[in-house]
């Protein structure tokens, strides 16, 4: 039983870190019908930008009890790249697909170059000063208490970004761009402030993830790629544009992801695979997608 929880809690946290990104995929996609491949690099970059910031911060007397929170306000200040990119992104809205994917791969190279020029080659990571926060252990289980909290804080943002779009004016207002965005334009919306709007909040939830995880994790040139490898997983196995399919999505990546590797180790990313395939299979649609009429 304890070797079953420690595999149930360290695939969930795998999770947690992953829904925030795919979530934010998932928001880009349902507003602006785009299928940003640099949401990997916005996730590294909220892991770079975090060693730093929290490396500045303690260099100034920061608690060490105010990790997480300072790791939020990391991800959260990366949110001023949002509206650059989305204003370049602006020149292929309503083009083809490829042209969308060209544009957003061409953001994951050159983010690439942008972390071997600031933070060099080599792997960074943080000390464990997350481990302040203490230790939950019950026999021969154990977890770090930080790992519950980005849980925690995954939930939370998982109910507010759900009651943020279905309770608020604004939300309406992103999902009826989303359905319509002519008809959004004639009755005076103004779409283009949307869509800067929705693609910074899907790049802070992408840095967010990338600067929590920075604790337990370290950061490397090659995070970017593998992550978005997986937060498409969770997207095919979800459902394109559904946040509830994030959510579920990500539980089954990481289970699996966290069960393989301790069953048979090399067998993790060819089980991503294998589920893929599966759902690509019987529900091409995903999960909780709506099928193309």
């Amino acid at each position: 039983m304890s070797a079953f929880a420690n595999i149930l809690i360290g695939g969930v946290f795998h999770a947690a870190v992953l829904f925030l990104v795919a979530a934010g995929l998932q928001l880009v996609f349902g507003v602006q019908k785009i299928v940003n491949l640099a949401c990997g690099s916005f996730y590294a970059l909220g892991a770079y930008f975090g060693i730093t910031f929290i490396g500045v911060m303690q260099a100034h007397g920061l608690s060490p009890w105010l990790l997480l929170p300072a790791l939020i306000v990391a991800g959260m200040l990366l949110g001023l790249i949002g509206p650059p990119i989305e204003r370049v992104l602006r020149s292929v809205y309503g083009r083809d697909e490829s042209f969308q994917l060209l544009l957003t791969f061409a953001f994951v190279l050159m983010f690439q170059d942008v972390f071997r020029f600031f933070w060099g080659p080599n792997p960074r990571s943080l000390d464990s000063g997350y481990l302040i926060y203490g230790v939950l252990r019950a026999g021969d289980f154990s977890v770090p208490v930080y790992n519950l909290l980005v849980i925690a804080a995954a939930i939370l943002t998982a109910v507010g970004v759900g009651a943020f779009l279905q309770k608020t004016n604004y939300g309406r207002l992103l999902r009826a761009t989303a359905e319509n965005r002519g008809m959004a334009e004639a009755l005076g919306v103004d779409v283009r402030r949307v869509y800067s709007v929705v693609f910074t909040a899907g790049a802070v939830l992408g840095t967010v993830a990338g600067a929590l995880v920075v604790p337990t994790a370290a950061a490397s040139l090659d995070m970017a790629i593998e992550f978005v490898i997986e937060a498409f997983a969770v997207v095919v196995i979800g459902g394109l544009g559904s946040m509830r399919g994030a959510l579920a999505g990500a539980l089954i990546v990481g289970l699996i992801r966290a069960l393989a590797v301790v069953i048979y180790p090399e067998f993790e990313v060819l089980a991503i695979y294998f589920i893929v395939i599966a759902v690509l299979l019987l529900r091409p649609a995903g999960l909780f997608g709506t099928p193309a009429t």
